[in-house]
C-alpha cells in the first residue's frame, strides 16, 4: 500500500458510509474517516461511526461538532417535528422516487422534512479542510441517487459542482493538486450496495441507518432510511442483520 495515498472519508455510522470506506480500503487508501456530532436526533450512529472506522483499520478517526439543531428545519436536528413514518408491512413502497438517477439540472420535487438544510455542503467543506491539512488529494463520501431519498445535496450535478469549487478554493487546488470527490455508491440500488460490501466483509450488524434510533442503536422499522435499509436487504437476498425495536 502506497503510504502517501491519503483519503478523507465521511463515515455517519450507517451502510452506505461504512460501504464506501470498505471501498476506499479495498482501492489501496489509507483512510482518515471524519463524522459529525451536529445535534442529530439519531445519535446512536456516532458510536457506530467509530466502530466501524476502527474494524476497517482506519488511521485516525475524527468528530467535528457542530450545533445545527440551533436552526433546525429538519426532523433529524429539531425534536418538534416528527420523523415520518410507515408500517413496515409497506416497506416496498418506499415512498422516493428510486427508478434511475434524477438528470443533471433536473427539479427537485418532494423534499422529505428530514432533509437537513446545507448538510452535504458543510460537512464536504471540513472534509476539505481536513484533506488539506492531510494533503490527501481525495474524499470519499456515500451519496446516492438511484434508491433517492430527494435530498437535493446527494445528486451527481451538486456533486460535480462542489468538486469544481474544492479546486478552485484551496490551496492545493491553486497549485495544481487536483482534488477529487469520490460518490462509489452513486448509480448502485440499495441492494447491489450490499452484495458489494458482503463481498468486502462489511459486517452491517455494526452499522445503524434508522432516522430515530434508540440510544443503543435499536431501529424503528418504519422510517425512510429503514424501510429503504430493510429493502435492500430483500433485494440482495441477505438476512437483514438489523436490530429493531
Amino acid at each position: 500500500m502506497d503510504e502517501a495515498r491519503r483519503a478523507v472519508v465521511l463515515v455517519s455510522g450507517g451502510l452506505d458510509s461504512t460501504t464506501v470506506l470498505a471501498m476506499a480500503r479495498a482501492q489501496g487508501y489509507r483512510c482518515y474517516t471524519l463524522s459529525f456530532d451536529y445535534g442529530q436526533r439519531h445519535r446512536a450512529e456516532l458510536r457506530a461511526a467509530e466502530c466501524v472506522s476502527a474494524a476497517h483499520d482506519d488511521v485516525e478517526h475524527k468528530v467535528v461538532r457542530l450545533n445545527l439543531d440551533t436552526i433546525g428545519g429538519s426532523a433529524l436536528t429539531d425534536s418538534s417535528i416528527a420523523v415520518p413514518e410507515r408500517e413496515i408491512a409497506d416497506a416496498t413502497a418506499i415512498g422516493a422516487p428510486a427508478a434511475g438517477s434524477p438528470a443533471a439540472g433536473a427539479p427537485v420535487a418532494d423534499i422529505p422534512i428530514t432533509y437537513v438544510p446545507a448538510r452535504n455542503t458543510v460537512f464536504l467543506s471540513i472534509a476539505l479542510g481536513w484533506a488539506e491539512v492531510l494533503g490527501a488529494d481525495d474524499i470519499f463520501i456515500g451519496v446516492n441517487a438511484v434508491d433517492y431519498s430527494g435530498y437535493p445535496d446527494c445528486r451527481p450535478d451538486y456533486i460535480a459542482a462542489f468538486q469544481t469549487m474544492a479546486n478552485l478554493a484551496t490551496r492545493a487546488g491553486v497549485e495544481g493538486r487536483r482534488l477529487t470527490i469520490h460518490t462509489p455508491l452513486m448509480n448502485l440500488g440499495k441492494g447491489d450496495i450490499i452484495r458489494a460490501g458482503v463481498q468486502l466483509g462489511v459486517d452491517y450488524s455494526q452499522t445503524v441507518s434508522c432516522y430515530q434510533a434508540s440510544a443503543d442503536g435499536l431501529a424503528c422499522g418504519r422510517c425512510d432510511a429503514c424501510r429503504l435499509r430493510r429493502q435492500g436487504f430483500l433485494d440482495a437476498g441477505i438476512t437483514d442483520p438489523s436490530r429493531y425495536a
